[in-house]
């Protein structure tokens, strides 16, 4: 009985693998014109035959691999053609349905409807037993209310592309304080923290890389002078807190220091020491309410409750 269930174990785990495979192939094929057998086959770290039976695993499911016979042959996916539905496990629908109705739900911008959009035809596509599981979590869940800032897709798709390209971007930015300035940066990182985007760009007009708020830029002109890429710093190397949020406190917490820095991101804190109860650290947020909820639900994940220390240095700064 034993053997049995190691061999059926064994058997998954290869399923798996090969399904994991034939995804990765999917992808390449769909990111380029044409490729040789041995060019997937280096990719994807396998031989040649193997890479041969995958295409003919793809063809099994309708995808429209074609291939050209020749020394400079090669397969490329097929266009305008119906794909088959889409290859997720559980897991993944349940994953990709609930990050698309959280951005669906909780706010009424372009993101919103563009993921509403997105998760309408996402179901579609699904074959029946997974489209049951979409729309149980769709049934089952709801987002209250909140005012998120919007997110301009045009602004994702200028910015990415300029730092695809490597080409300047310049544009007008309003700090917190309300300081207004003309900045021309090499964009180097889109990412998001919290409800909002940034991007990480070295400011040629100050020699020095900075960090920018999207919903804080405006006037952006991408430019057409092309710049040799720099090694950016990483995003938690930068000026203190107190000067990059206007809402920055002082923590203690029962825990230990290690479990802290995988629960709070990099950007949000500093000062993180071992103290004799646990830890100590400073803590940011662009709002009070904002901080006050991240360290309620950081609290309540760790299990442990959080201290002001009775010092100067609990002030808010």
């Amino acid at each position: 009985m034993r053997t049995g269930s190691v061999r059926i174990v064994a058997q998954n785990e290869l399923m798996a693998e090969t399904t994991r495979r034939v995804l990765r192939l999917l992808s390449l094929l769909e990111s380029r014109t044409s490729w040789t057998a041995a060019e997937l086959a280096d990719r994807l770290d396998t031989t040649e035959r193997t890479v041969r039976r995958d295409i003919a695993r793809l063809r099994d499911l309708d995808y429209p691999v074609e291939s050209d016979r020749g020394l400079d042959g090669g397969y490329r996916l097929g266009a305008g053609r119906k794909l088959p539905p889409l290859l997720l496990d559980d897991d993944e629908v349940v994953a990709l349905v609930a990050c698309l109705r959280m951005v669906a739900l909780s706010g009424a911008d372009e993101v919103g409807e563009a993921s509403l959009r997105a998760l309408t035809k996402v179901e579609q596509i699904l074959p029946p037993r997974l489209q049951a599981i979409a729309s149980a979590l769709n049934q089952a869940t709801e987002a209250l209310p909140r005012d998120r800032p919007e997110v301009d897709l045009a602004l994702l798709k200028t910015l990415s592309t300029a730092q695809r390209d490597c080409t300047l971007v310049r544009f007008d930015y309003c700090k917190t304080s309300g300081e207004a300035s003309t900045r021309e940066i090499e964009p180097v990182r889109l990412f998001t923290q919290g409800q909002h985007w940034y991007i990480q760009g070295y400011d040629r007009l100050r020699s020095d890389w900075r960090i920018f708020r999207l919903d804080r830029m405006e006037n952006i002109a991408p430019m057409t002078w092309r710049f040799a890429p720099k090694e950016a710093p990483p995003l938690n190397s930068y000026r203190p807190l107190a000067s990059r949020y206007p809402c920055v406190v002082q923590l203690a917490m029962d825990i230990s220091p290690d479990a802290v820095a995988a629960r709070i991101p990099a950007p949000l804190r500093e000062d993180l020491r071992t103290t004799t109860t646990g830890c100590s650290l400073r803590v940011a947020a662009p709002a009070w309410d904002e901080l006050a909820w991240h360290m309620l639900s950081v609290s309540r994940d760790l299990g442990v409750p959080l201290i002001l220390p009775d010092t100067p240095e609990a002030e808010p700064f």
